[in-house]
């Protein structure tokens, strides 16, 4: 049974408006009007039966249906929404918003167009503008549905895949507002900031790696992270201000990712923001992705090369906050409709944006949607969900009468609390074969527990004070770590309470901080010495890895968001020398089970000599489900190498160096043990059995048993 719906409020007059809030860019797209506006039916008309197909998630048609009557208004009654789909939506249980919100091309009556719909609540008149139409603010009016949700939509004939378009609201108040769409599909270029008429069909040919993703993404198999800033990870030298295209960074990233040897990448946020220096983190188009790079075809494209491959895709995911751009969400009706009106909880101190609603349903809907709608329509692999401890608590970086505290007197955001558990609750439940990663600073018990436990439901979290304690002590004369020992053995305390991934992120080389080789202390040797050593204690510490870009081949500047990483100094070999390192170390994750397969358990390592802080050398084991498969590590924190150094190890026989970070072939001084050692009867370290090596430098070795 069709919906009853109410007509349009009287038409406003017709106003001419640019496709942007700037008058420069105005002029721009009216020039653009002038041109496109006499083919824009025939490109409707063209292109639109793929996107018809995407909603029907099939193949497109080559055959047109007979009108079953003319369409003669400009908007006609027509709705995607069944009445369990507005309850969904009113309850915040609905999960799959993409699918009826937005503008989706469809064939009405036997007509190619497009429906719009929006929600604005308190608007009193809503319409479409666009190229289209000229901006004429009053030509194509939406309809308010009858039920209360407070959306408004219609169906305009011969408006297509390509269009661009914006709603004009005028709010109850009286106000008048022309923004963009939050559910578009695709956006113009910033700028610019129109949405774009576009459709997320694509024939994926990932078939093979979807269906045995589970086994790459399972807890007990081996996850090291490439996080990747798109726009800055290398640029064409002939034209060093141009961006890498999504298909330009298929052909190179991919490949270079693989060679590596990481099992996952991660782009920084790629959904479309209008203010490129803030690397992606303030959101404007939550279901856009950034049309700098190229079109959401073209993304899809390098995510599908990514599983060929055999590379996991991850995508850094930010319902903490977004910006107060006039054209996109913030009093997107002329109310505090997405963010919290009360600004104690809807205005970030620090980042100068704004707060999502969490306790309003609708808003609810809206982020799981938008989670769910990558991890559907993409393929993405894992949600690294950014700044979680800046929604878990009220006070966050907020003074004493800046916060109010919850209906318990705690400074627990509750709304937000109850939002994560919903979203991990429904991902795990759609797609049970990704991860979900928190970003997330604080002692907050069980981020990475089950939400039937009590927890937030996670898959995984950053181990933020293993990085900052990591590189703290790093940072420290070798003379004088013998003094901070603790500083290093601390993070093991803590180790298996959460499913820790360790990260040395981008918010390590930016704002001053330096790159990490600067971080190292020492002549150029010992720089780039302690750089192989800091990562190979990265690889072999209990939890997942993430490095970021650049950081893989010992970069000397700090990261700038506006210009290529600096590959050329892979010429010299010290730089060199840190690259191969690192491929090596992830072959050495990937190959050894011991390293991974007890990841996020206590049974998989053992200190064998943690406490000797007069040497600064750590020792221990780590373990697999197999005994055969044991490790034992020794890292050597001081410049001074030492023979003939015993160490308690796990059972007799010989044990051979498998991996040793000061190989000449990582430009190192080649000291080790390049013979297997034999185990002998002289107890040592608390074990019956020892061996002695030769420590190198400033240096880890692994040794396994040999067959």
């Amino acid at each position: 049974m069709a919906k009853k719906t109410t007509e349009p409020g009287k038409a406003e007059p017709a106003k001419k408006a640019g496709s942007t809030t700037k008058t420069t860019e105005k002029k721009v797209t009216a020039a653009k009007s002038e041109k496109k506006t006499a083919t824009s039916t025939k490109v409707a008309e063209k292109s639109a039966t793929k996107a018809v197909a995407a909603a029907k998630d099939k193949k497109p048609s080559s055959k047109k249906a007979m009108p079953e009557q003319p369409v003669t208004k400009n908007v006609e009654s027509y709705s995607r929404f069944t009445d369990f789909d507005i309850a969904l939506f009113k309850s915040g249980k609905h999960y799959k918003l993409y699918e009826k919100m937005g503008a989706h091309v469809v064939d009405y009556n036997g007509v190619i167009g497009t429906y719009f719909s929006v929600w604005a609540p308190n608007a009193q008149y809503v319409s479409v503008i666009g190229d289209f139409n000229g901006w004429n603010r009053g030509s194509h009016a939406l309809y308010s549905r009858w039920d209360s949700s407070g959306i408004w939509e219609g169906y305009i004939p011969n408006v297509g895949d390509g269009e661009t378009y914006k709603y004009f609201i005028k709010s109850n108040s009286g106000e008048e507002l022309e923004k963009s769409d939050p559910f578009a599909l695709r956006w113009e270029e910033p700028p610019r900031t129109a949405s774009i008429v576009a459709d997320t069909y694509y024939e994926w040919k990932d078939e093979k790696w979807m269906k045995e993703r589970y086994k790459y993404n399972a807890l007990d198999k081996p996850f090291s992270v490439y996080e990747v800033h798109l726009g800055s990870w290398a640029r064409n030298p002939e034209s060093p201000d141009q961006f890498l295209s999504y298909a330009e960074l298929a052909d190179k990233l991919v490949p270079y990712v693989k060679e590596m040897g990481f099992t996952h990448v991660e782009f920084m946020p790629i959904a479309e923001h209008p203010y490129y220096p803030s690397w992606g983190y303030q959101v404007s188009g939550y279901y856009a992705a950034s049309s700098r790079y190229g079109t959401p075809k073209q993304l899809m494209h390098l995510i599908e090369t990514f599983h060929q491959e055999g590379i996991g895709v991850i995508m850094d995911w930010v319902p903490s906050h977004f910006p107060g751009d006039i054209h996109a969400l913030y009093r997107f009706d002329g109310t505090h409709l997405y963010e919290h009106a009360d600004m104690r909880k809807g205005f970030h101190p620090d980042w100068k944006s704004y707060i999502f609603n969490y306790g309003r349903n609708e808003v609810r809907a809206f982020l799981i949607s938008n989670a769910i709608f990558w991890l559907d329509r993409y393929h993405v692999d894992a949600l690294r969900v950014d700044a979680v401890a800046s929604m878990l608590y009220l006070d966050y970086s907020r003074k004493e009468g800046e916060w109010e505290a919850n209906q318990y007197g705690g400074n627990e955001n509750l709304e937000a609390i109850s939002l994560l558990k919903e979203f991990n609750e429904a991902v795990y439940s759609n797609f049970p074969d990704t991860q979900t990663i928190a970003e997330e600073s604080t002692s907050f018990t069980g981020v990475s527990r089950p939400v039937y436990t009590g927890g937030l439901g996670f898959g995984m979290k950053w181990m933020m004070g293993w990085m900052h304690d990591t590189i703290k002590y790093f940072s420290t004369d070798p003379l004088f770590r013998k003094y901070h020992h603790n500083q290093i053995t601390f993070s093991l305390i803590y180790a298996f309470t959460e499913n820790f991934m360790l990260p040395f992120s981008h918010d390590e080389v930016v704002y001053g901080k330096g790159s990490m080789l600067t971080k190292m202390p020492g002549d150029e040797w010992q720089k780039f010495a302690n750089l192989r050593l800091v990562y190979s204690y990265m690889f072999t510490h209990p939890g997942t890895k993430l490095l970021f870009m650049g950081a893989e081949f010992g970069q000397g500047t700090e990261w700038d968001f506006s210009r290529s990483l600096d590959w050329y100094v892979l010429e010299y070999p010290n730089h060199k020398g840190i690259q191969e390192v690192v491929k090596a170390l992830n072959k050495l994750y990937k190959s050894e089970p011991a390293l991974h397969e007890k990841a996020f358990e206590g049974s998989g390592f053992e200190w064998i000599d943690g406490g000797n802080a007069n040497d600064s050398t750590l020792i221990y084991t780590r373990r697999g489900y197999d005994p055969k498969d044991d490790l034992v590590i020794i890292l050597n924190m001081t410049p001074n190498p030492h023979q003939n150094y015993r160490v308690g190890v796990p059972d007799s026989g010989s044990w051979k160096e498998i991996f040793n970070s000061d190989d000449k072939q990582y430009w190192g001084s080649g000291t080790g043990n390049p013979r297997a050692v034999k185990a002998e009867n002289e107890p040592w370290n608390g074990r019956e059995q020892s061996v002695e090596v030769n420590l190198p430098p400033l240096a880890a070795i692994v040794l396994k048993k040999s067959k």
